[in-house]
């Protein structure tokens, strides 16, 4: 079944971010674009990449309006555990959101049951709380940063501009299609 145009849950999110313990909840979400990327545990070997290559490209998903929302089945306590003894991990300045109850994991349906922890799956839920592109991909094969930049930035086009979509490989600037109203129902 698929998730697009699905209103995330209510949930409040104990996080790490900037060396504090926040709290987090829907409501923080809402209004604003955000990611929810989602990886198997802290202290793990595919995992720090892919976070060091979103702590990478923070500034350019702020720049565009985006907040982005690491998630993991451990504790905020294991989060700030694995950012003091990380190099890449200390980077992140983005919240780093524990998910221990899977409630987070169970909503956005990443939880892998048996293991307790969460499938890679990533989320761009637009401002009004509603997932609008997502991938889930195998554990064991990383994500790039750029790319998930990239659909961002799509989906933010997009929603301003509903009359047009952008074809594959499009860029901030690119061209862009205007459906014909005879394809409008193919889409």
């Amino acid at each position: 079944m698929s998730m697009i145009h699905k209103e995330i849950g209510g949930f409040t999110a104990q996080a790490y971010v900037n060396g504090e313990f926040q709290t987090v909840t829907k409501e923080d979400v809402l209004g604003k674009w955000a990611v929810f990327f989602f990886y198997p545990a802290d202290f793990t070997f595919v995992c720090p990449t892919e976070l060091e290559d979103l702590a990478d490209k923070y500034e350019e998903f702020r720049k565009i309006g985006c907040e982005i929302y690491s998630v993991s089945c451990d504790s905020h306590f294991v989060h700030k555990a694995w950012h003091d003894a990380s190099e890449r991990i200390r980077k992140i300045q983005y919240p780093m959101l524990a998910d221990p109850n899977h409630v987070l994991a169970k909503d956005f349906d990443v939880l892998i049951e048996g293991d307790g922890m969460a499938e890679r799956g990533s989320f761009i839920v637009n401002p009004e709380g509603k997932i609008v592109a997502y991938e889930v991909i195998a554990g064991n094969v990383g994500r790039n940063a750029d790319e998930l930049l990239r659909r961002v930035q799509a989906s933010q086009f997009v929603a301003e501009h509903g009359d047009e979509v952008c074809p594959a490989k499009w860029q901030p600037g690119g061209e862009t299609l205007k459906p014909s109203l005879d394809l409008v129902g193919l889409l």
